[in-house]
C-alpha cells in the first residue's frame, strides 16, 4: 500500500518561492510514476509535473522553467521546487503515484495513490 504525505505549503507574495515535499512509502523499486497535481477552487485537478525512478520528468507548459520536480530515493521523498510563483498558482497541491512503465503522464486518471494535499496561496 503506497502512502503519500505532503508538506511545505504556505502563503507567499507573487514572485516568491516554495518547496513542497511528499514523503512516500510502501512502493518498491519497480516501475512507478510520481507526480504533483493541483486543484484550484471550482477547477479540475491538473497535472503539474511527473517523474519516474530514472528521473525522467514531464512538466505542464504553465510551469516549465519555474517549477522543478525531483526525487530523493534515499529519503523516499518527492519534491517540487516552485519559483517565480504567481497568483494563478494558488491551489491545493497533491502528490500522486501509480505503478506503470513508459513515460509518466500528467493525466489524473492514471494515478491511483494520492496524498491529502497541501495548500499554496500566492498573493498579488
Amino acid at each position: 500500500q503506497v502512502q503519500l504525505v505532503e508538506s511545505g505549503g504556505g502563503s507567499v507574495p507573487a514572485g516568491g518561492s516554495l518547496r513542497l515535499s511528499c514523503a512516500a512509502s510502501g512502493y518498491g523499486f519497480n516501475t512507478v510514476c510520481l507526480a504533483w497535481f493541483r486543484q484550484a477552487p471550482g477547477k479540475e485537478r491538473e497535472g503539474v509535473a511527473a517523474i519516474d525512478l530514472t528521473r525522467s520528468s514531464n512538466y505542464a507548459n504553465s510551469v516549465k522553467g519555474r517549477f522543478t520536480i525531483s526525487l530523493d530515493n534515499a529519503k523516499n521523498t518527492l519534491y517540487l521546487q516552485m519559483n517565480s510563483l504567481q497568483p494563478e498558482d494558488t491551489a491545493m497541491y497533491f502528490c500522486a503515484a501509480v505503478y506503470r512503465s513508459g513515460r509518466c503522464r500528467l493525466d489524473r486518471y492514471d494515478y491511483n495513490y494520492w496524498g491529502q494535499g497541501t495548500q499554496v496561496t500566492v498573493s498579488s
